[in-house]
């Protein structure tokens, strides 16, 4: 699985680096971006709780 992240709707508030700073950090423009191109099977749970905790839904796990 993969996360992927809406740029356009992202507003930097970092609760997913929070929730899985495994998978999610904020760049230089404080936006968040994916830092695993590929989701490990033990992260999964964390990257889903991330998608489900985005205040703008601008995060997919698929």
């Amino acid at each position: 699985m993969k996360a992927y992240v809406d740029r356009d709707t992202c507003i930097g508030c970092g609760a997913c680096e929070g929730t899985c700073p495994e998978v999610f950090k904020l760049d230089d423009e404080n936006k968040s971006v994916p830092i695993k191109d590929e989701i490990p099977e033990n992260l999964l749970d964390l990257a889903k709780e991330a998608e489900e905790g985005c205040p703008v839904d601008a995060i997919t796990v698929k």
